[in-house]
């Protein structure tokens, strides 16, 4: 028979002089044990080793080399206490002779048993059980100690390389962990001691400008139970000249929410701020070049159309030196927040780390809604980018506008000020389009937050919708979505840029310039327009104008939003990412899904041909060697109707859903939360059944 003693490779030992009681013996144990039989005490001392799971010793193998085997059970690891039971003849002595027998084992025999023969087979299956069972236990608390030392040197070259400094101090401000960055940060190679938990020769400045004090610092304000984030120290020498570094910190509480430490992270922004002084020297520098230019151009433009034409050359070539710059400042700007939302996943993954590390689980959630929280914001501002670039993928279809605008009331509302009079006009024609209606509400919030931004001193702002008929009857009209306010305007010189790419009057750090282009890349790619009309000191007004769409025939209602488990389904799984493929695949499978993953289409169809059946086909759009798209023609000329769920980043071909979809081929796009996915993909199955029920009645 195959136990898990076999498996696992543990030896039973037994050391009897007498032939007659190894035989006994391993004929009672052989069945569950792997044994071995051994004369004496030297050779079961030569026979020890970390496999060894029991020791049997009959007293009259202690007659033997006693400190040999002393020697071996010495030589065993610190977590490892070999079970031995001593087998003693009782043959009508006192049981002060057993322990007589007991005193010769050497002192390192720690866990010893003596029983007294003569015993029953059943009993002494039982003290062995017993004993293997702690032996057993003894090999898991190895294996535990062995993954907790992994772990705490994965941990430990995380910190070590991790590209910012990170210090752990205790309630006095004492740093107990801190990596080389958080110490080569430091002046001098100075580690914080008891009495100073910040950086004395650093001077740290408020967003003004200002010095701040020292109990200001953001490793004092965590110790009192604040957080402090994004504090820029200053440092000059004769020798290094200027130095920037950002510090933040926060507290750190125990199960009573009382304060035991604080947390603080340095970056070295010295790079970043030289940049920053550098281009305004440069935009100062270039301004006066472009008005000493411009007066040049000016006197000589009469004179020579050559000279003109070269005047125009040189104006093109300082716009593309703008663009150029505002690309540095959109990299810098989406850097930054890029590197602050990061800074939030990885410093709440590794607080939560360090908890579960410890066995604490108290107030990880806090720390997994911070992480959450930071790559939404990632995700977001993605998105900010992929409309402004017009790659986004469209979900187009027929929107009453006059319905979108009131489902926005209340968000509008809530975005603007009280001393703000916002209106609602809307078109009593009740206007449709065809749209997607996420990005649109997504504009026309963009567009009443910068005319919010512009009237800070109150005024009116009117959100108008209407139909401008067109001169043809045969063709369509236009809907027009206007925001007016009555704000400070935009001067003609900044109005024929507000539009352009990165192009924002904002200060640094304030504003990426990606808002109107946002708006004017989802209008474009929506086959409209945005059109800006601004007088200064009266006000702006911004139009959406798109086609006009024939109006829709209400759905029947939505189904519940709970997500359906599945019934054991056949999901087909294509993913090159290999996280993304493994969340997904777990949380279907979570579900109640029969899943198979597949790195690639090449993968994908040798199990698709491989499988039983398929019910439903998952897969990534953009895929190395032939993509998605192509994926799900070849599996759907087998299967012609199996549903198709593609999950898509980006795609440039996947823009327009309605010219990119084919039958029963449905598109989510990433990011999305695991409830969108299994939502979706139980909708999806129960649409397949429908129509397989459908089919069958009706043959």
């Amino acid at each position: 028979m195959t136990s898990k003693q076999y498996i696992n490779n543990r030896t039973l030992l037994i050391a009897a002089p007498f032939k007659g009681d190894a035989l006994s013996l391993q004929k009672v144990l052989q069945e569950q044990y792997a044994t071995r039989a051994l004369p004496n005490l030297v050779s079961l001392s030569s026979a020890i080793g970390e496999q060894t799971g029991l020791i049997i010793l009959t007293e009259e193998a202690l007659v033997g080399d006693v400190a040999c085997f002393g020697n071996a059970l010495d030589q065993q690891p610190a977590w490892s206490e070999i079970p031995i039971i001593l087998l003693a003849s009782s043959q009508g002595r006192s049981g002060r002779d057993t322990d007589l027998a007991r005193r010769r084992l050497p002192s390192s025999a720690g866990h010893v048993i003596a029983l007294e023969r003569p015993l029953s087979s059943a009993s002494l299956l039982s003290a062995v059980a017993a004993a293997w069972r702690a032996r057993e236990r003894q090999f898991d608390m190895r294996d535990r100690l062995a993954e907790l030392a992994e772990e705490r040197g994965r941990l430990h070259i995380l910190l070590e390389n991790v590209p910012v400094g990170i210090s752990f101090m205790d309630k006095q401000g004492q740093s107990l962990i801190s990596n080389p960055l958080y110490r080569q940060y430091l002046p001098r190679g100075v580690i914080p001691s008891k009495d100073s938990t910040e950086m004395p020769s650093w001077e740290g400045l408020d967003p003004q400008g200002n010095r701040l004090a020292p109990d200001m610092y953001p490793g004092a304000r965590a110790l009192r139970g604040e957080s402090a984030t994004g504090v820029e120290f200053r440092h000059r020498s004769e020798d290094e000249g200027e130095s920037w570094r950002r510090v933040s910190a926060v507290p750190l509480f125990d199960q009573s929410r009382e304060i035991i430490g604080a947390a603080a992270v340095i970056v070295d922004i010295n790079e970043e701020k030289h940049a920053e002084l550098s281009l305004r020297r440069f935009n100062e520098e270039l301004e006066i070049q472009v008005q000493a230019r411009t007066q040049e151009l000016k006197a000589v433009i009469g004179q020579l159309k050559k000279e003109s034409d070269e005047r125009l050359r040189a104006e093109e070539r300082l716009r593309h030196s703008f663009k150029m710059e505002a690309v540095g400042q959109l990299t810098g700007g989406i850097a930054h927040d890029f590197n602050n939302m990061l800074t939030g996943v990885i410093g709440s993954l590794d607080l939560i780390k360090m908890r579960l590390a410890k066995g604490n689980t108290d107030g990880i959630d806090r720390f997994m809604e911070a992480a959450n929280t930071s790559a939404q914001r990632a995700a977001s501002l993605t998105q900010r980018l992929l409309a402004f670039s017009r790659r986004q993928s469209l979900n187009a279809q027929a929107v009453s506008v006059n319905q979108l605008v009131l489902a926005l009331q209340d968000l509008l509302y809530g975005s603007v000020p009280e001393h703000l009079n916002l209106i609602f006009d809307l078109s009593d024609e009740d206007p449709w389009i065809c749209a997607d209606a996420n990005q649109l509400e997504n504009a026309i919030l963009n567009l009443v937050i910068n005319a919010r931004d512009a009237t800070p001193e109150g005024g009116t702002l009117t959100v108008s919708t209407r139909l401008d008929p067109s001169e043809s009857a045969d063709e369509p009209g236009t809907v027009v979505i206007e925001i007016r306010d009555t704000g400070c305007g935009i001067p003609p010189g900044v109005l024929d840029k507000v539009m352009e790419p990165f192009f924002t009057t904002k200060p640094i750090g304030q504003g990426t310039g990606l808002g109107l282009s946002m708006v004017y890349g989802f209008a474009k790619q929506s086959n409209g327009r945005l059109d800006i009309e601004s007088t200064p000191e009266v006000g702006t007004t911004v139009s959406i104008v798109l086609p006009e769409h024939p109006r829709a025939i209400p759905d029947s209602p939505p189904a519940s939003g709970a997500t359906v488990p599945g019934k054991g389904q056949s999901i087909l799984l294509v993913e090159d990412d290999d996280s993304v493929r493994l969340i997904n695949q777990e949380v279907l499978r979570e579900l109640g899904y029969e899943v198979t993953t597949a790195r690639d289409a090449e993968e994908a169809l040798k199990h698709f041909h491989a499988l039983d059946h398929v019910d439903l086909l998952v897969t990534d759009v953009g895929l190395p060697g032939m993509n998605g798209r192509q994926l799900a023609e070849v599996i759907q000329h087998a299967a012609p109707q199996l549903p198709v769920l593609f999950l898509t980043g980006y795609a440039a071909g996947a823009r327009d859903r309605a010219d990119f979809l084919g039958p029963h081929m449905q598109l989510l796009t990433k990011p999305f939360s695991l409830d969108a996915l299994a939502s979706r993909v139980a909708d999806m199955l129960a649409h397949s059944e429908q129509m397989k029920s459908s089919g069958a009645e009706t043959l």
